[in-house]
Order: structure tokens, then C-alpha cells, then sequence
């Protein structure tokens, strides 16, 4: 007797349920609690049951339930990981080896308040000043761009040079940079991201100042923790202004750190009581305040990385409280053989905490792995230079999921140590 061949909507049936069946099977060899089991069967077969295998059974025995547990605590870790680095990030500039030498100083009124340029002389004869420059904050936009992401400074050329300890000149001429007043000093990673090359314009509207800048790329610098910055001549900027005879903040650098702290007291000294009172401070301190108009980014982190942890409780909790009333009569059979509570807490506790130490090891890793080979300075536009996971973001991570893990298997245990054989019999699974 002849069959009917298929019609188009069974064979289209049939390739969606292959499909289906193909991804399956693929994410299957990916999860890590398939290769568990397995690895459990063959421990058994080779060494017999013993505390271990009965552990690792117990624990991918609903495969289902463990990979959603452990994908729960991978993601609840990988957030956690993300909001400690962002608030690293913006909490805690990147600091160079030459920011102990370095100080700026600016109006104690305000940071929008100039300077008198003449202020110079002054701060030159200061004992322990090996180097000082104008550095004003230019603040335009590159070509037609409506933010940029990198700064712009006014600064002496020739004093400058004295003030970059760390870096160095990667392409160009810094002396043509000194010469010409219409060229600019530009990062290695401005150039980078905007294919400029030596000899090219850049060209700035003016946003703080109502003038326009048109530079010529001269030199390029590269190896501080910073490399996006442009610096051009502050002649040029006071020319353009109408010769102001103002400067925006001093920019100076120390014959050592051990000598930075009176240097800054002797500058706030030198102009106390002056129609221009000047504050002094370290780099980092400068930066720092910056950081603080951003409010109190550390509370805000804080308290969205407190939920995460206790939404990551809740589920560890819950699914282990589910994991253990489902083996409520299997533990009453190991009571009645003479197993004791601390054994049974054992078990119930290796197996917590192996969840959650999976768990960590995957999202932490893929957090890890993730902005290790982002790059995020390209798609931020710049605004975030290093979203680096340090070791203790890590170990802060890994300890979270340890403790929660633990913490997860004390209400099971007291539940287990609370049946009595008889009860625990009784249950239905």
C-alpha cells in the first residue's frame, strides 16, 4: 500500500523540529552541568558512590533547575562585576607615575574664575618648582560633533615639555609644535580613532570661549594614562581673546613628592589675601574634584549591587529549599541508616555551594572575558577609558557567591534536622 508523500507544511514541520533538536543538542554540550552528570556516572561506574559522586548526582539531577540556577547566579554575578568596575571607573582615576610631581593650581573662587597671568613669576620662585605652565581648559567641539569626548588645553610649549614625566613624543616634531603657533601636541589615541596623521587640520568651535580654533598637527604623544588630549599655544587662545592677560590654572610640576606638600602651601601663601587667591592641590586631588560634580556615584552603585545580591539570595534559597523538600524521604532513609545531622548538612551545603561556585565561575569569567576584549574606548566614543576588572572586583565577586551559597543551605539544613525519620517518610515527592 502506497503512502501519501508529505505536504509542504509537514516537511516544513519537520525541518523546524530538526532545528530545534540541532540547538538543542548544541547548548546541551555547552551547559556545564551535562559534562557534571556525565563526569558523576563515570565516577561512579570507576570508584563506586561515595560522598562526592553523591553530591554531584544530587546536584545535576534536575538539569533543568540546576542550569537555571546556575546561569541565575552567573548573571546576578556578572552584574555585580560590571557595577563594581563602572563604579571603579568613575570613582577612581587613572593616576601615572609623574601625578605625585604634578600640581594645579586654580581660582580658590571658582574653576571658571581666571587667573592673572602674571601670577607666573611668583610661582617660578617658589622653592621646589622645577617646571610651570599655563593650562587653560579649552572645552570646543572637533569638526561637527555636538560632545567631544577629549579635552582641549592652552599651554606654554617649551615649559610645557618639562611637565610630561611619563610621556613621549611618538610621531612629529615637538620642536615644530614649539615653533609653530598654530600647530597642536595631540594624543596617540585621538589619532587613532579619527585617522589623522601628521601635517592634517583640526579645527574646534568654541563652546567655554567664543572663538574658533584651526591647528595643524605636529606632534603626537603617547604612554600616559590618558593619551586623547590636544594641547596648542596659549598665545594663540590670548590673541584671539584680545589678550585677556589671564590664565585658566597653573600647571605645575615638583622637584619630588616629598616636597609636594609645601609647595602647595607656599603657593596658596604667596597669593592669600590677593584680588586672586589661588588654590593649590595635587593632580589626583584636582581630579577627584571633577569626579565629585558627577554626586555621589558610589551610593548609587552600591545600592543597585545590594539588590543584585539580595535578588541572587532569593534564588539560591528558594531553588535549594525546592532541591531538598523534593529528597525530603531520601534524607529520612540516610537518617534511619545512621547518617548524622552535621553529614546530612554536608551534603546539602557541598551541594549549595557548588551551584554558586559554578555559577561565579561563569558569569564572573564572562564579565572578565567580556571587557578584557571590549573596546570600550571606541564604543563609548571615549567617554570610558579603562573598564578594567581588577583581582579584588573578582575576589569581591567570588566571595559574594561563596557566602550565598552558604547562606542558601542553612534553612534547608535546619528543615532536615527538624523531620524526624517517620515525617520525612511520609512525604510524597
Amino acid at each position: 500500500m502506497s503512502q501519501d508523500p508529505p505536504s509542504a507544511g509537514g516537511l516544513l514541520l519537520r525541518m523546524v523540529r530538526g532545528v530545534f533538536h540541532g540547538v538543542g543538542f548544541a547548548l546541551s554540550l555547552l551547559n556545564p552541568i551535562t559534562w557534571l552528570g556525565g563526569i558523576a556516572r563515570l565516577w561512579v561506574q570507576w570508584f563506586g558512590l561515595g560522598p562526592f559522586s553523591f553530591v554531584l548526582i544530587n546536584a545535576v539531577r534536575n538539569r533543568r533547575r540546576a542550569t537555571l540556577t546556575v546561569l541565575s547566579v552567573a548573571s546576578s554575578c556578572a552584574l555585580l562585576v560590571t557595577l563594581l568596575t563602572l563604579q571603579r571607573e568613575l570613582t577612581v582615576p587613572p593616576e601615572s607615575e609623574g601625578a605625585s610631581l604634578r600640581i594645579i593650581a586654580r581660582n580658590k573662587v571658582s574653576l571658571a574664575q581666571p587667573l592673572p597671568a602674571k601670577q607666573l613669576a611668583a610661582v617660578e620662585k617658589i622653592p621646589g618648582v622645577v617646571a610651570v605652565s599655563p593650562f587653560t581648559f579649552f572645552g570646543g567641539n572637533f569638526r561637527d560633533e555636538q560632545m567631544t569626548s577629549f579635552a582641549q588645553f592652552a599651554v606654554d610649549p617649551a615649559r610645557f615639555r618639562e611637565l610630561l614625566v611619563e610621556g613621549r613624543v611618538s610621531d612629529g616634531s615637538y620642536d615644530e609644535f614649539i615653533k609653530d603657533r598654530n600647530s597642536c601636541f595631540v594624543g596617540a589615541d585621538t589619532m587613532k580613532r579619527y585617522n589623522l596623521k601628521i601635517g592634517d587640520k583640526m579645527r574646534f568651535t568654541g563652546t567655554f570661549y567664543p572663538v574658533d580654533l584651526d591647528l595643524k598637527i605636529a606632534a603626537v604623544f603617547k604612554g600616559t594614562v590618558d593619551d586623547r588630549g590636544v594641547f596648542f599655544h596659549h598665545k594663540l587662545l590670548d590673541e584671539l581673546n584680545g589678550d585677556p592677560g589671564t590664565v585658566g590654572t597653573w600647571y605645575i610640576r615638583v622637584a619630588s613628592a616629598d616636597v609636594a606638600n609645601d609647595v602647595i602651601a607656599r603657593i596658596n601663601q604667596a597669593f592669600e589675601n590677593s584680588s586672586a587667591e589661588v588654590r593649590a592641590e595635587t593632580e589626583r586631588a584636582f581630579q577627584m574634584g571633577f569626579i565629585s560634580m558627577l554626586g555621589n556615584v558610589k551610593v548609587l552603585t552600591l545600592s543597585i549591587s545590594a539588590v543584585v545580591v539580595f535578588t541572587l539570595m532569593l534564588v539560591t534559597v528558594s531553588t535549594m529549599s525546592m532541591a531538598i523538600r523534593e529528597r525530603f524521604r531520601e534524607l529520612a532513609i540516610l537518617k534511619a541508616l545512621g547518617f548524622r545531622r552535621r553529614e546530612l548538612f554536608g551534603f546539602i551545603l557541598a551541594e549549595s555551594f557548588g551551584l554558586s561556585a559554578l555559577g561565579a565561575l561563569v558569569g564572573i569569567g564572562g564579565a572578565w572575558l567580556l571587557w578584557t576584549q571590549a573596546d570600550l574606548q571606541a564604543m563609548t566614543g571615549g567617554m570610558i577609558l579603562y573598564f578594567e576588572v581588577t583581582p579584588r572586583i573578582i575576589a569581591t565577586g567570588s566571595v559574594v557567591a561563596a557566602v550565598l551559597g552558604i547562606v542558601a543551605a542553612i534553612g534547608p539544613s535546619i528543615a532536615v534536622a527538624r523531620t524526624s525519620v517517620v515525617n520525612g517518610l511520609r512525604t510524597l515527592d
